[in-house]
């Protein structure tokens, strides 16, 4: 077998080049493959959950990656049904997740990684959803830099995308570059092993895999046939203009006065030079005409904007097109409802959760046209609803049994997560509002667990830090450790600080040969525990700090050995595996305790 490493930068070549896809089945006899795959996902916490069956990552070994490979190249393997459940939404209503087999999510993983190289260099630069290296922030700076200077946005929302995706028509967008028939079946099979729910199985007639690994490619393959629609249909017949490389006609009342303050400027005339330059500032550079139109598109995922500059009419005429070939060509169904029409200047439209709309300044002239990015009011009114009741600040009782440690460390992460996703905006200092309310539920929280004032829980925890030369307020909570620093973690010093250049995205795709840690143990074949040599299993854990909690008694060996090795996998023989899950104790780990116990002490 070839290294993956080669396999991967051919394959991510022929995309380049738009060639088709061969024989690409083969490929998952790749063992290198699935320990590429396996590295990637092992570190989730879903996965030691189990789906339909009690197969989960955990007890992951070569020779069980071997049994996957077998079953793959006899055409024997047979996915799971999805375990479906369900988890609450911020409105109310409950969102649909499957939770899937272990042996599934890997064979899943594989296939991604394969199919991300091919298709990855083919997708438009204008889809930004489930791809590495981009994010909200990439598709938001695209909108502020091409999407400038427009009348209208077009909101599109389509109706149930992931679960409405037609099954023959992906397939047939796939065999129109992928030209392996087995690999194909593969696909198809995983989209149609149906769901558990109440030990009833249910069959899938269209749709994704509900939370598997590969569908959201598998959404943005079917996708990109829109993209590429809209770039070689509709982009190109609502674009153009008389003027079309230097944008707009141009204002001839602006132009002559443009003139006049030129000449006073030759003829040293300080007063026309102000009294022209005051008239431009009266008047439009530019003029709406029917010689010029601008159309621009993003899409997120299933969420697409379009921004058009020209009369409503057409911007309807736009909004009834894509409807029509998201019927016709990909049998979705377009809200005419939700997708909203929007003046850009005069309304704000809603796209990644950020309100959008073009400025206009007499003033500054300069800013006419820029789009401007802002934190909607419904968002700080949902971030306070977190910390309030009857809005008024009230503590947590769910969080009154974790530590001081934690609790801060809670509050500053949710408060930190959401300034750094809208650190983009212009009115990012509305948020103000929120941290004065998260900081005092977090003082009340303290104080009903300590059972005091919240000017005794000011007085102990209060400290200052500084960021960017800018001192700031802070609330300090330190865990003392013996013969070791304090852990200290705190609340606040977040700047509310603009930052048009933000960029939080996806993971980057690394094609070369990227040998965790984990593996690197794995193959060592030695058992963490007995030190026995021969074939290992992986042990899993869904948190570290859930089997390390202190003030534990009686903590098993392997717990001693995960907390020295500071990870929550542990390479197990099959006879140690087994004593962990039967909550046993073996002799031949009594020197691992006793070494590891020393040391705590």
């Amino acid at each position: 077998m070839q290294k993956i490493e080669t396999v991967l930068n051919v394959i991510q070549n022929r995309g380049e080049q738009g060639k088709s896809l061969e024989r690409l089945y083969r490929q998952l006899f790749n063992e290198e493959l699935y320990e590429k795959a396996y590295a990637e996902i092992y570190a989730s916490e879903g996965s030691i959950t189990p789906g339909s069956s009690d197969n989960t990552l955990d007890g992951m070994s070569h020779k069980r990656i071997a049994e996957i490979i077998q079953r793959v190249r006899t055409a024997t393997y047979r996915w799971n049904p999805v375990r479906r459940t369900y988890m609450p939404k911020g409105d109310g209503r409950r969102r649909q997740l499957g939770i899937h087999s272990g042996d599934d999510k890997l064979l899943q993983a594989a296939m991604k990684i394969l199919l991300e190289a091919y298709y990855e260099p083919q997708f438009s630069r204008r889809s930004h959803g489930f791809r590495p290296g981009r994010g909200c922030h990439t598709a938001l700076r695209q909108i502020r830099e091409s999407h400038r200077d427009t009348s209208w946005f077009i909101e599109g929302d389509i109706k149930g995308c992931f679960d409405t995706i037609d099954h023959e028509t992906l397939l047939g967008i796939m065999g129109d570059k992928i030209r392996d028939q087995r690999f194909l079946n593969l696909v198809k099979h995983l989209m149609r092993a149906g769901y558990m729910e109440d030990w009833k199985w249910y069959g899938t007639y269209s749709g994704t895999p509900q939370g598997g690994i590969i569908s959201p490619l598998l959404a943005n393959v079917y996708l990109d046939a829109f993209d590429r629609w809209v770039e070689e249909e509709l982009l190109p017949h609502y674009n153009y203009g008389s003027l079309m490389e230097k944008g707009r006609k141009r204002n001839p009342e602006y132009r002559h006065y443009e003139y006049k303050r030129r000449q006073a400027k030759r003829k040293r005339d300080v007063e026309a030079y102000r009294r022209y330059g005051q008239l431009m500032r009266k008047v439009p550079s530019i003029v709406d005409d029917d010689s010029y139109r601008k159309l621009e598109y993003i899409r997120f995922a299933d969420d697409f904007l379009l921004s058009f500059a020209g009369p409503k009419s057409e911007a309807e005429e736009i909004r009834d097109r894509i409807s029509e070939f998201l019927e016709g060509e990909l049998n979705l169904e377009l809200s005419i409802e939700k997708s909203l029409i929007t003046h850009a200047r005069d309304e704000k439209a809603r796209f990644l959760g950020y309100d959008l709309c073009v400025m206009q300044s007499d003033e500054r002239r300069t800013a006419n046209g820029a789009i401007w990015l802002g934190v909607p009011r419904e968002v700080r009114q949902k971030a306070k609803r977190k910390y309030t009741k009857n809005g008024k600040a009230v503590h947590r009782p769910e969080l009154l049994l974790n530590s001081d440690y934690d609790i801060v460390a809670r509050f500053q992460a949710e408060y930190r997560g959401l300034v750094q996703y809208y650190q983009m905006a212009h009115n990012v200092h509305r948020l103000q509002e929120v941290e004065w309310v998260t900081a005092t539920s977090l003082l009340k929280t303290l104080a009903g667990k300590h059972k005091t004032t919240v000017n005794n829980i000011v007085k102990k925890h209060k400290s200052t830090r500084t960021v960017n030369g800018r001192t700031y307020r802070v609330f300090e909570a330190t865990v003392e450790r013996k013969g070791k620093e304090p852990l200290i973690t705190h609340y606040g010093a977040v700047p509310l600080e603009r930052k048009p250049d933000a960029n939080i995205t996806d993971r980057i795709v690394k094609l070369g040969k990227s040998r965790t840690e984990l593996l690197q143990r794995l193959s060592n074949d030695e058992c963490e525990m007995c030190g026995k040599k021969g074939k290992v299993e992986v042990h899993h854990v869904r948190k570290l700090k859930d089997v390390n909690r202190p003030g534990r008694k009686n903590r098993p060996a392997w717990v001693h050995r995960m907390s020295a090795l500071r990870r929550k996998t542990l390479m197990t023989c099959v006879i140690c595996h087994d004593a962990i899950h039967a909550g046993k104790h073996r002799s031949e780990w009594d020197s691992w305790k006793i070494v590891l116990e020393s040391r705590v002490r």
